[in-house]
């Protein structure tokens, strides 16, 4: 294992820092001091430079370039972002024909000892991409590098970085958070002949993906150390399997982070927040979380650790300021969870500082008190004499930053929010005179501060509650995956934000969401198939009972099929937490031989079995059968379809051949992970294979292992259909000894017999104007069941 040794610098030195390019950048200056290690080499090249490996996998490589040999970290190796320790990995070096060559049991990488340009290679020496020119470090302390692109390559990724298309060749692209226009920028790249790259830098820096050049993606900063990451793997998943070990994997949100959160009108107050949620247990609309806007606090868009509840909307009696008395009690007998709207403008950098130097502050107010600063036992002057009120101290403020941001958030916790929603506010926007007290300048820190901002509330969260945080941000930037989830910010529900959504997918960003457009049955039905659903009021009065009368009826559908998808959705989720691959998938990531998926951007995979088609006029369709989820009808693709809007379908749901689907019964909201009655939605007609994923729904336990798993297959011989009930493996608290599953097969025609592990089954219910057979497997558990039709 690697042990990271990093110099602090004291705050008054940070800001007159030599970049390694040898000229000073006014950027931080963090020594990378740990002593070398076998997986560490440093190679002197002709020119005088320098270049050093770390073979931190069979499939990674970190490169980096200096003038010297003094190395340094960014700050997304220091604040922990990236990780520090990797299992040590075999390799064997080799130096010949004026280049180095490091070579593991998958991949061979070379280094020119001449000018320092790298190549990548599979184990049996394919070259996968390579620099055709030595590496440049400019003059102004930053970087210029080139990688050469084959005729026909393909890339994907770079984040939110622009929402104009999915494969990236043919633009040039800046990472730099940008309010609506690049909320997530991520400075990693994806091509289709397996590769990836990871620059290591959170300055202003370009991608120039083929525009200047047709046959270079050219990466360039202005100012920052050359410092990145080459890795590379058998197609998407694996690339994504590698990438997500280095910068994080997709963090797995509460169960009831995947039903449906609604946010109320910024106007509401306490009353009307209760009524609305009454409003939708009336109304039989399934819903978890309610949220509120900035109009909660005290002071309109408060970004100080000083706020307060407004004391018109949502009065709280100080003397009791938490209980089952409060409407926070209220919501939460009616199976509700409460979100938080926050903004921050909090100097983060300061807090990361102290930590790095093992010197994480104290609480600041003691558990006891209201964010007044007012005991809970309350003392009132008009039944207390004055003289036996005790006397407030002078709180003598801290600098700002050395308190944690999260501090003043645990008050409200406690009273009950469970979710907060990051707005972008001055997270995204640029702050180009300040001074930040960790020593950067803003054109360092502006792309780190919605990652820290993130990382701080997450941790803050899980450290204070030891559950799972549901935290959803506009901003991000590299490694933000693992922290929270996010949404597309202030630019609604349509076609821009599924772009996002995808490309982040393939930047290792599953959890990503947008504004929910309800005043349409096209906008319904893209808001509610997503990874996470969601739907903003905002200023406006969209609630679902005040909208056309008639998309009322149809949010509910929605709403309801999404519920019933849940372990569909929670499963695919936790496949993406522990492997990176994504719950929502563009066509040319399942689909990467074909070229023209690249255009295909009104439609997606969601999850293993379900293609989606959104405010798109045509669909298509893969090879293979397809099964219309609604109608029933079948299709053969390739061939492309027509989408059929109606007043109460919005857009395509097609089921793949194979598709093994659990399912629960409709719910008003989620409480765990589990359910002990589940179906399986069963469409036979290709060998299929889906694993159910259970655990406890809320608590942090999944990390240690503590989570069930049951694999389900089926297949096809001759007129015998064959579904398993694989035994289930695993254990989390809580769980049930056995669950009783019921399958819906869709079959050609009615089965002769139906046996369960060998024996009769007489009760099968055949539906023959809908070709299913509906049978019941009850008490599975440790052992396989084995269902058979035929």
């Amino acid at each position: 294992m690697k042990i990271k040794i990093v110099l602090f610098v004291c705050s008054a030195l940070l800001g007159a820092g030599v970049g390694m390019g040898g000229q000073t950048n006014s950027a931080t200056l963090w020594l990378d001091t740990a002593p070398l290690t076998a997986q560490n080499v440093t190679l002197k090249l002709g020119d005088g430079t320098f270049v050093r490996v770390d073979v931190l996998g069979e499939r990674l490589f970190r490169i980096r370039h200096a003038k010297t040999d003094r190395w340094t970290e960014s700050a997304l190796n220091r604040y922990g972002i990236l990780a520090s320790s990797f299992p040590a990995a075999a390799f064997t070096r080799a130096d010949a024909d004026g280049a180095c060559t490091f070579s593991t049991r998958q991949a061979k990488l070379s280094v020119s000892l001449k000018g320092g340009a790298v190549s990548l290679a599979t184990a049996d020496g394919k070259v996968l991409t390579r620099q055709t020119a030595a590496p440049l470090l400019t003059a102004s302390g930053g970087y210029n590098v080139r990688f050469g692109l084959e005729k026909v390559e393909r890339l994907y990724g770079l984040g939110d970085v622009s929402r104009e298309n999915v494969m990236r060749r043919g633009k040039a692209y800046e990472c730099w958070v940008v309010n609506v226009n690049s909320y997530i920028p991520i400075p990693m790249i994806l091509s289709q002949r397996g590769w990836g790259l990871l620059m290591n830098t959170t300055w202003r820096n370009t991608f120039d993906v083929g525009k200047s050049d047709p046959d270079a993606l050219i990466c360039a900063a202005p100012r920052s150390d050359l410092d990145y990451y080459l890795f590379c793997g058998a197609d998407y998943r694996a690339l994504l399997d590698t990438y997500t070990a280095l910068t994080g994997r997709p963090t797995l949100l509460p169960v009831w982070g995947y039903a449906f959160t609604y946010v109320c009108n910024e106007n509401i107050d306490a009353f009307n927040l209760i009524n609305e949620a009454r409003e939708f247990r009336k109304l039989d609309l399934p819903c978890d979380v309610i949220g509120l806007e900035p109009g909660w606090m005290s002071k309109y868009y408060d970004g100080s650790t000083q706020k307060k509840w407004h004391p018109g909307r949502f009065p709280i009696p100080t003397w009791a300021p938490k209980g089952g008395h409060t409407f926070h009690g209220a919501l939460k007998r009616l199976g509700f969870k409460l979100s938080l709207w926050l903004c921050c403008d909090y100097d983060l950098g300061v807090y990361e500082e102290h930590c790095v130097a093992g010197k994480k502050p104290r609480s600041a107010a003691g558990k006891d008190k209201t964010p007044d600063g007012l005991p809970e036992i309350f003392y009132d002057e008009h039944l207390t004499n004055a003289k036996d009120k005790p006397k407030k101290a002078a709180k003598k403020e801290a600098p700002e930053g050395t308190e944690p941001w999260f501090e003043h958030l645990k008050f409200f916790t406690d009273q009950g929010a469970a979710a907060f929603k990051l707005d972008g506010s001055s997270q995204v926007i640029e702050h180009p005179a300040r001074k930040w007290g960790n020593g950067m300048t803003d054109e360092e820190m502006h792309n780190l501060y919605p990652v820290i901002y993130a990382k701080q509330m997450a941790c803050g969260f899980e450290d204070h509650t030891k559950r799972r945080s549901m935290i959803y941000s506009a901003g991000g930037y590299t490694g933000v995956q693992k922290y929270v989830a996010t949404w597309a910010g202030d630019t609604g529900g349509g076609a821009k934000p599924l772009a996002s959504m995808l490309n982040l997918a393939f930047s290792g960003h599953s959890n990503h969401s947008c504004d929910m457009d309800i005043g349409s049955v096209a906008g319904i039905h893209f808001g509610f198939l997503q990874t996470w659903a969601q739907q903003n009021n905002w200023c406006a009065w969209n609630q679902p009972w005040l909208i056309r009368e008639e998309l009322t009826p149809v949010f509910r559908a929605y709403g309801q099929l999404r519920y019933t998808l849940l372990p569909y959705l929670y499963s695919s989720a936790a496949e993406a937490a522990q492997t990176g691959y994504p719950v929502m998938r563009a066509m040319p990531m399942v689909y990467p031989d074909d070229p023209a998926w690249d255009s295909c951007m009104g439609q997606y995979m969601l999850g293993d079995f379900l293609l989606v088609s959104a405010y798109a006029k045509e669909v298509r369709l893969p090879a293979g059968s397809w099964t219309d989820f609604w109608s029933g009808q079948t299709f053969t693709g390739p061939s492309v379809l027509p989408v059929k809007v109606t007043s109460e379908r919005g857009g395509a749901l097609l089921v793949k051949a194979g598709a093994i689907i659990p399912t629960w019964p409709p719910k008003s909201h989620v409480e765990k992970g589990w359910n002990k009655e589940v179906g399986l939605l069963v469409y036979p007609g290709a060998p299929g294979a889906f694993t159910l994923y259970e655990d406890d729904g809320v608590s942090l336990g999944y990390r240690s292992g503590k989570f069930a798993r049951t694999r389900l297959t089926c297949e096809t011989r001759g007129k015998a259909v064959t579904l398993t009930v694989g035994g289930r493996e695993g254990r989390y608290d809580g769980m049930p000894a056995a669950r009783d599953f019921t399958a819906k097969l869709r079959l050609a025609s009615r089965p002769q017999a139906v046996t369960l592990d060998g024996s009769p089954v007489t009760n099968a219910v055949w539906d023959a104007a809908a070709g299913t057979l509906t049978a019941a497997l009850p008490a599975c558990g440790a052992k396989p069941r084995v269902l058979v039709c035929e």
